[in-house]
């Protein structure tokens, strides 16, 4: 899946797209070769990379230092690190949480 890869050292790197002030948080499609990812955070104060990062810790149920925000800090478009998983077992729990009907965004 094109938004899921592995850095060399063996971690893995996701591609996300945030659609902040959302009305609830979760997964909602793959956007654009992205995980489209809604947050009810605003986009000031580095309250929704913030959220961000506190969702994928709780959603892989990992700590939160094992999620890295690499790119993106200012964008809708971001890179985040998943430290301590492999690809497949973040590749299956994304796919079984998101919507059967609209795995694929519009």
């Amino acid at each position: 899946m094109p938004f899921l890869s592995r850095l060399p050292d063996g971690r893995s790197l996701l591609a996300i797209y945030v659609q902040p002030r959302s009305s609830r948080n979760g997964l909602v499609c793959i956007h654009d070769q992205a995980i489209k990812l809604a947050l009810t955070s605003p986009p000031v104060d580095d309250a929704a990379n913030k959220a961000l990062i506190t969702f994928f810790s709780s959603f892989f149920k990992i700590a939160r230092q094992q999620v890295i925000l690499h790119k993106g800090q200012q964008s809708r478009r971001k890179q985040v690190i998943i430290e301590g998983l492999s690809a497949e077992a973040i590749r299956e729990r994304i796919m079984a949480e998101m919507p059967r009907k609209e795995v694929a965004c519009k």
